[in-house]
């Protein structure tokens, strides 16, 4: 029987492959090696970086949105991305640690990116 090849060994093979879709917020996260006493590599997904805390909120960047009774970051996403995998983009745009916070008390403004995102929206600010 054929062995089948790990999933990051085949993208290892192609120049400038990232495991990570376009559309995922570890796309633009830069990968790192390990190398294990043995000599054997290890890659792995560095921290992924954040716009600054005081960009969030620059109505430039963003538009408010006032939270709704029943409403959740994926539903958020998809009504203004037209994606629901996209929330991490609201998540990033507010000072959150968990998502749920976003849209757990109705009646709370956030922050909801406008399109385009943040400028250095992926590589300022650590999570």
């Amino acid at each position: 029987m054929a062995e089948i090849e790990p999933y990051e060994n085949a993208l290892d093979a192609i120049p400038g492959a990232h495991p990570y879709p376009r559309t995922s917020r570890y796309h633009d996260a830069e990968i790192g090696i390990h190398r294990r006493p043995d000599g054997t590599e290890v890659r792995y997904t560095k921290r992924r970086l954040l716009p600054p805390v005081e960009q969030t909120g620059d109505p430039d960047l963003t538009q408010p949105h006032t939270v709704g009774a029943g409403e959740r970051p994926d539903l958020l996403a998809q009504r203004y991305f037209g994606d629901p995998d996209q929330w991490w983009q609201i998540a990033d745009a507010n000072p959150v640690l968990d998502p749920r916070e976003l849209t757990d008390e109705a009646g709370r403004v956030i922050d909801i990116p406008l399109a385009g995102g943040f400028p250095g929206g992926r590589g300022d600010r650590r999570v």
